[in-house]
């Protein structure tokens, strides 16, 4: 039992032990290096072979921003745009030039249902590179979801990348992580479809349900949305909600840093707005909806 536990001794007599011993690997590494400079070069081998190519990563589209600016209609000093949320609802949404609604450019949001779980799909938008910094996917769930760590310093677990077209979504996970069977219905079943306008729409399907206009979880709503904006910059988000009520929490998502921030109703939409002052004020007093 006694040798099991020489390596860490201490003391002079671990280090005469220590020292006896590399004595006798030099006296042994002499001959066996003479041996090796005598030696006649021997031919070429033959290459290694082949291993298994990698996990995939999706298609990079470099420098391109994960949204889509659609074409402008102007009326007046207004612009309007056509817009198709992800359940495929559609709308058009006119608003003074000066908010530059189009140039900001409009991202999908969807939550859905996992079972009894739930999860946000959301469009990054630095797209594959915000979520990949460069990295590899753990493993592939389908041809188009592969499956990314947690970022570092991130309060999520590890994420699903879905691509759909050029659209990339994610949709990060709780750090105790969905169950592996639940993983592979939410890559199998949540299905996009990518319109000659460039808009996304998602559908479901088995185990995965997409949540509805106006319903909530977690205190937020999740039904379909488009964001125009975001990051550190002005943002609206548009959320179609029957019933609306004016004074609805503002979506987390667009309550940026402590930056000016409001909602407002417009029928059956509400709109919520943050960034600069002026861009929150014009955005909830001038922006309008008209469904299709």
């Amino acid at each position: 039992m006694a040798d099991q536990f020489d390596v860490i001794e201490a003391g002079d007599r671990g280090r005469r032990r220590w020292v006896g011993l590399g004595v006798v690997v030099a006296l042994l590494a002499v001959p066996v290096i003479g041996l090796l400079v005598s030696r006649e070069p021997e031919p070429e081998s033959a290459p290694p072979a082949e291993t298994s190519s990698p996990i995939r990563t999706l298609t990079r589209i470099e420098g391109a921003p994960n949204l889509l600016r659609a074409p402008v209609q102007a009326k007046g000093g207004d612009e309007v745009i056509r817009v198709v949320f992800p359940d495929g609802t559609r709308a058009d949404v006119r608003y003074p030039a000066d908010l530059r609604l189009n140039e900001l450019g409009a991202r999908p949001f969807q939550g859905i249902w996992v079972g009894q779980n739930y999860r946000g799909l959301y469009a990054p938008w630095g797209g594959e590179m915000e979520i990949t910094r460069g990295g590899q996917p753990i493993r592939n769930f389908a041809p188009n979801v592969t499956l990314w760590p947690r970022q570092p310093g991130g309060s999520f677990g590890q994420m699903l990348m879905f691509a759909f077209g050029k659209w990339r979504l994610a949709m990060y996970d709780r750090p105790e992580g969905l169950s592996f069977e639940d993983r592979m219905a939410a890559a199998k079943s949540v299905r996009g479809k990518v319109g000659k306008d460039g808009y996304l729409v998602l559908s479901g399907g088995g185990a995965v349900r997409l949540a509805r206009p106006g319903e909530t979880a977690e205190g937020g709503l999740i039904g379909p949305q488009l964001w125009f904006g975001g990051g550190a910059g002005d943002m609206v988000a548009l959320i179609p909600m029957p019933d609306c009520r004016t004074g609805e929490r503002m979506p987390s998502q667009a309550n940026n840093r402590g930056r000016p921030a409001r909602t407002v109703c417009r029928g059956d939409m509400l709109i919520a707005a943050s960034g600069s002052r002026s861009f929150v004020d014009t955005a909830v007093a001038k922006i309008r909806i008209t469904l299709k």
